[in-house]
Formats: C-alpha cells, sequence, structure tokens
C-alpha cells in the first residue's frame, strides 16, 4: 500500500499529533521517526482487521449457520457442549484454544499480582491516563459517541464495565480457559466483530477517510494503553516495578490481545519497543475533534454525579479538581487542552508519589511489607469496583444480534 492509498487520517494532523505524543518521544530511541518499513505496516494497519471475527460475524449475521447462543454456549461451557457445531464455530474456538507457544502461564500470573499491587492507582490511571489520552485519537470516537455508552449519565458504568473486564484479566486464573478474563476477552472480541460489521455495511461508514470501524491500527493502540502507557503512568506516580515484573505485566497483556484479535506484529512484548510504537501511533493519529470533547467532558465530570456517603458536595468538588490534576500530569498540559478539558497543577500527583514511594520503595522491599501491599491493593480493587456504582458490579454488556 502506498502513502496515498491510506486512509485519510493518517498523518493528517501531524504537527498538532506530534505535540501531543510529544512526551512519548523520548522513549522512540534510537531515533523517533518511523521507519519507511514501520510506516507502511501503519497505514496498511487502518485498513486490516481480525478476520476470523469477522468471518464469525458474517456466518452470525448473513449466512444464518451460527447462532449467538451456540457462540455464548461455546465461550461458557466448551464447543463440545454445542450440539452439532457448525463448522464455523469449531475452527474458531479450535484458534482460540490453540494456545501460542509463546505463553507463560507462571508470567501471567506474576503480571496479574502485580497489576493488582497497583490498588487504587490502577482506575486513576486508566481513567486519567488510559481511556481520557485515548480521545486523543479522534478515529473511531464516532462509534463511541454513536452508541451513547461513553457520555452522560452511562459514562460511569461504561467505565465499571471497563474495569470489570480489566479485573478479570488481571486475578489469579482469569486468563485460564474457562476464567472470566479469558471469557470476557473473547466476547468482546465478537462483539467488536460486530459492530465492524454494523458500521462498514449498515451506515454511511467512509473507511478511505477514517480506516475500517474496527482496525489494527486502533486496536494496537487501545491495547498499548493497557500496558505500555499504563505501566509509564503508574510509575510516574511513584509505583515500583522490578524489571521481571514490568516484562511479566507486558507478557500478559500480549496474551490479552492475542485473545482479542491484535495481529502479532502489534503486541508489545518488550518495553522500549512498545513505547517507540505508541508513539508513532499517536504522532500519526488524527487530532481531537468534537467526538473527543463530548466524550471527555463526560468523563471527567464522573466525580461531579456521584454520591458520596459523607460531605457530598464538597467530595464531588474534590474528586472532579483531583482527576483534573492527574490528568495533566499524565497526559500533559497539550494533550489536555486538546481535549478540552481543564488544566491543572500536578498537586495530586506530587502528593501521591511520596505516598507510593513509602508503600513501594520502603514498605515493598521487605516480604513482609510486599504482601501487605498485596493485600491492600486487592481490596482497593474490590472497594473502587462497587464504589463507582453505588455498591453494584457492573457486567459486562451482552452481544445483540
Amino acid at each position: 500500500m502506498t502513502t496515498e492509498a491510506a486512509p485519510t487520517r493518517y498523518m493528517r494532523d501531524r504537527a498538532h499529533s506530534a505535540r501531543i505524543s510529544a512526551p512519548l518521544r523520548p522513549f522512540a530511541w534510537p531515533a523517533p521517526d518511523a521507519t519507511e518499513e514501520e510506516a507502511t505496516h501503519l497505514r496498511r494497519a487502518l485498513l486490516e482487521r481480525d478476520e476470523p471475527s469477522a468471518a464469525l460475524a458474517r456466518a452470525i449475521r448473513e449466512d444464518r449457520t451460527v447462532t449467538l447462543a451456540q457462540f455464548r454456549l461455546a465461550l461458557h461451557e466448551g464447543i463440545d457442549a454445542v450440539v452439532d457445531a457448525p463448522d464455523e464455530l469449531r475452527d474458531y474456538f479450535r484458534m482460540l484454544e490453540d494456545t501460542p507457544a509463546w505463553v507463560d502461564r507462571d508470567k501471567i500470573a506474576l503480571g496479574g499480582r502485580a497489576l493488582r499491587r497497583a490498588g487504587s492507582d490502577v482506575g486513576d490511571v486508566l481513567a486519567y491516563g488510559s481511556l481520557l489520552g485515548g480521545y486523543n485519537n479522534s478515529g473511531p470516537l464516532p462509534i463511541l459517541t454513536g452508541t451513547g455508552r461513553l457520555t452522560g449519565a452511562r459514562t460511569a458504568r461504561r467505565i465499571a464495565e471497563t474495569g470489570t473486564w480489566w479485573n478479570g484479566c488481571v486475578t489469579d486464573g482469569g486468563l485460564d480457559r474457562f476464567g472470566e478474563g479469558f471469557t470476557l476477552s473473547v466476547h468482546v472480541r465478537l462483539m467488536h466483530a460486530f459492530v465492524d460489521y454494523h458500521y462498514e455495511y449498515e451506515t454511511d461508514w467512509d473507511s478511505s477517510d477514517r480506516g475500517l470501524p474496527i482496525n489494527q491500527f486502533d486496536q494496537a493502540g487501545t491495547l498499548g494503553l493497557f500496558s505500555i502507557t499504563f505501566l509509564l503512568h503508574t510509575r510516574i506516580l511513584g509505583v515500583r516495578y522490578t524489571r521481571e515484573e514490568a516484562d511479566a505485566v507486558l507478557h500478559l497483556w500480549c496474551y490479552v490481545g492475542w485473545l482479542m484479535g491484535v495481529d502479532p506484529r502489534w503486541l508489545p512484548f518488550e518495553q522500549r519497543a512498545g513505547l517507540r510504537m505508541m508513539y508513532h501511533i499517536g504522532a500519526s493519529a488524527p487530532a481531537a475533534d468534537e467526538h473527543s470533547h463530548i466524550l471527555s467532558k463526560a468523563l471527567v465530570e464522573v466525580p461531579l454525579h456521584t454520591k458520596f456517603s459523607r460531605f457530598d458536595k464538597l467530595r464531588r468538588q474534590y474528586e472532579y479538581e483531583r482527576g483534573l490534576s492527574l490528568a495533566t500530569t499524565l497526559l500533559g498540559p497539550a494533550a489536555v487542552r486538546a481535549l478540552e478539558v481543564p488544566v491543572r497543577p500536578p498537586w495530586y500527583p506530587v502528593g501521591r508519589v511520596v505516598v507510593n514511594t513509602v508503600k513501594h520503595r520502603v514498605i515493598g522491599r521487605f516480604p513482609a511489607g510486599k504482601r501487605y501491599l498485596q493485600r491492600l491493593g486487592e481490596r482497593q480493587l474490590t472497594e473502587n469496583a462497587l464504589r463507582l456504582l453505588d455498591g453494584e458490579h457492573a457486567e459486562v454488556p451482552p452481544i445483540s444480534g
């Protein structure tokens, strides 16, 4: 594919996107600019999809040879539970259960423990680093605003659903064949294929401008937000990982990415290569637009609509300002301004660094202290998940045919 054949969103806002992704530029070693080979793969990725899931979606939507009920049964009970399972469904689950030879279950378990130990910082980084930062890539955002599930009062629920999936992936055994992380990741994978089918064939989506509705470029960027930049942002807040733990975290997300249909080319097996990839994706993404502004406003204003048991009005304002302080520090002032989100001084992250330095670099250096931090972090994850929806556990929504 030539540069001219690429969707017009690619490098459309080069100067602007370079400013937004500037915090990652120092990590794009040895030279920040993409090579011609890297640029070619980025352009092609905008028009590449998860083909096995697209084929299954067509079998369900067009050919009617597979039903969603059969998919759900195979997902939760195994393909042998489906009487006279169609070949398309059998092939799909054979692929999913043919675990790549590089997958190391011990590394996945270590990565999950390291992530859970981050505790309350997890939700902050996922919201104000990963989700909010992703809105600076406006390419796929019409899909999110079109569903309405990340705007208005539904924003908190959608964030909680993402948290349910995240927790399922990092829990012990969560990525085993019938673990919650495995089943939710495959569920979301087919959901993405249904979204891609709908927007490509049933709407006026312009792939020559934005690329395919669900494409490998955006999927790689999203995976990077949950893995590479998540590690970077939690470290900015003072969370400490050993080299072995950081590698294990990336290994875990590589397997999640594989389960969700991300091409192995884009899996961040190594930290430096992953940061370089994220810089190139950010620098070539289209600038924030009106969809970015709608989604960003809804996200940062979630605390203003959250109920607190004590000092409700004061807590709402505090949490709102705390989130803005986090966003400005994690993303940088230029990225926050591009989203039309208020910029704030780093008052909260500075205090958080002090707390986390004591926790992870003093207490956590002792075996008993590290066990204590593990229990504390896991308890905080559980409490935060329930707090967002006032005690309700969020379920990932079903696929609608």
